[in-house]
């Protein structure tokens, strides 16, 4: 293969495993290089060696991270489809409560939510654990765009399929069972794995009413350190490390669900 045919995609656009690799290879590279000459230009110096010694301290922030991240997820995946299935109720209450659950959710930002659920909603209705906390604020926040991820599945459903089954004598339940959820999975699968990440990445706010994750863990650190850079560059690379093969995983159903396949 000639030199510059590995920057080029091939027929239909397909690529080999050494095209890719390469190109990987050079853009890491690159986004490497980049950020080492602006570290030059300040004159800045790193030493992550302090780390190793709050390496407890960090494998309990992972930790409990995941598991916020994993509460959550399942939290969320239920109210999300709750809400969904609520958006197409014919009890109109119903209908526009969830609407607007859906609207205020998406269009206020997180670091708003996690103030005013835990300091008065929580306040007022003695919800003094912050972990606990932590997981109803995440899930209710992320319960709206699943939600929406959801009714898309729904709604790309064609009608034609659902008169087909009241043809075939299926009641509301068996339509529901055996033809819209199986394509609902198969349709919405590579969001919902997508939002995987987005949970895990928007769980550092709850940092913000002192949950004791990854982000407040790192914050602690540096606090008594001063080592700023280095703590918050090991936190990216973590939290890198727990969305990255999330991604890669993504991707891959992506391919695999997608109609061509």
């Amino acid at each position: 293969m000639p030199f510059y045919r590995l920057f080029i995609k091939g027929v239909n656009d397909k690529t080999t495993l050494l095209q890719k690799s390469f190109n990987i290879i050079i853009a890491v590279a690159l986004f490497v290089l980049f950020f080492f000459l602006s570290v030059r230009r300040l004159d800045i110096g790193f030493d992550f060696s302090f780390l190793w010694s709050f390496r407890y301290r960090l494998a309990q922030g992972f930790a409990a991270t995941v598991e916020l991240s994993l509460v959550s997820l399942v939290v969320s995946l239920l109210l999300g489809f709750l809400s969904a299935m609520a958006n197409n109720s014919r009890v109109l209450a119903i209908s526009y409560f969830a609407r607007v659950y859906v609207q205020f959710f998406r269009g206020t930002p997180m670091i708003m939510q996690v103030y005013l659920f835990f300091y008065i909603v929580g306040t007022a209705w003695g919800v003094d654990n912050r972990f606990l906390a932590g997981v109803l604020i995440l899930s209710i926040f992320e319960g709206a765009y699943i939600a929406e991820i959801i009714r898309g599945g729904i709604d790309s459903i064609e009608p034609t399929q659902l008169e087909a089954a009241k043809a075939v004598g299926l009641e509301s339940r068996q339509t529901l069972r055996l033809i819209v959820l199986p394509q609902i999975v198969k349709r919405t699968l590579p969001a919902l794995a997508g939002q995987f990440a987005s949970i895990i990445k928007d769980s550092s706010l709850l940092s913000l009413i002192s949950v004791i994750e990854l982000t407040q863990t790192i914050r602690e650190i540096s606090a008594t350190n001063f080592a700023i850079f280095e703590c918050y560059i090991f936190l990216g690379l973590l939290y890198l490390a727990l969305t990255f093969p999330i991604s890669m995983y993504t991707r891959y159903l992506e391919s695999r669900f997608s109609y061509e396949n």
